[in-house]
C-alpha cells in the first residue's frame, strides 16, 4: 500500500480501542512512517525497489524501537496536542512505547507483504513467502473496516468528552 491512508485504518481500528495499554500517536506513526521508502524512491526515482530494507523486520523491528524511543523523550512537548487530538493515554511506561512502535511496523510489514512482490519481510531470506496477491482485496477491506471502526471509535470519544465538559459546565453553574 504505497502513499495510501489504508494503513491508518488499522492504526486507527486497532490502536485507539487499546489506548489504555499502547500509546497511540507512537502506533499510528509506526503504522504509517514505513511508507516514506516507496515515496522516496518514487520522488527521486531511485533504482531501488520501492519496498526494499525497511519492509523488512530485520530493519522495522528496530525502526519501530528507535521510533519509540523518539517518541517516548519528547512525549512531554507533544502532550497538548495529544489531549487536543483525544489521543492522551495514562500508559507512560517506556514498553508501551516500545510495544507501540515495534507492533505498529511489524503489522505494515504484515499487511504489505501478500500484496508486493518486491518485499523481502525475513530478508536475508530472498522470497516473500507472504506474498498472495489474492489476498489484495480482503487486506484493503479489512483496512477499510478497520478504519471505520477506528472513525465510530473516535467519534465516540469526541461525545464522551463533550458531553463530560457540559456536565462540568453545568455542574459549575449550578455551584
Amino acid at each position: 500500500m504505497p502513499i495510501t491512508p489504508l494503513h491508518l485504518g488499522p492504526a486507527l481500528g486497532i490502536g485507539l480501542p487499546l489506548k489504555r495499554f499502547i500509546h497511540v500517536p507512537t502506533f499510528i506513526l509506526a503504522n504509517v512512517m514505513l511508507d516514506l521508502e516507496p515515496f522516496i524512491v518514487l520522488v527521486l526515482g531511485l533504482p531501488y525497489p520501492l519496498h526494499g530494507y525497511f519492509h523488512t523486520f530485520l530493519l522495522a523491528i528496530p525502526v519501530g524501537v528507535g521510533l519509540s524511543l523518539f517518541m517516548y523523550s519528547t512525549d512531554k512537548y507533544f502532550q497538548s496536542l495529544y489531549k487536543l487530538l483525544l489521543l492522551e493515554n495514562g500508559n507512560k511506561k517506556l514498553k508501551a512505547f516500545v510495544a507501540s512502535g515495534v507492533s505498529g511496523t511489524v503489522l505494515h510489514i504484515l499487511l504489505d507483504s501478500p500484496l508486493y512482490s518486491d518485499i523481502r519481510p525475513f530478508y536475508p531470506v530472498d522470497v516473500n513467502p507472504l506474498y498472495n496477491p489474492s489476498y489484495a482485496s480482503i487486506i484493503n477491506d479489512i483496512c477499510i473496516f478497520l478504519g471505520l471502526i477506528g472513525l465510530l471509535y473516535y467519534i465516540a470519544l469526541v461525545i464522551y468528552n463533550v458531553k463530560n465538559k457540559l456536565q462540568r459546565t453545568d455542574t459549575n453553574l449550578k455551584k
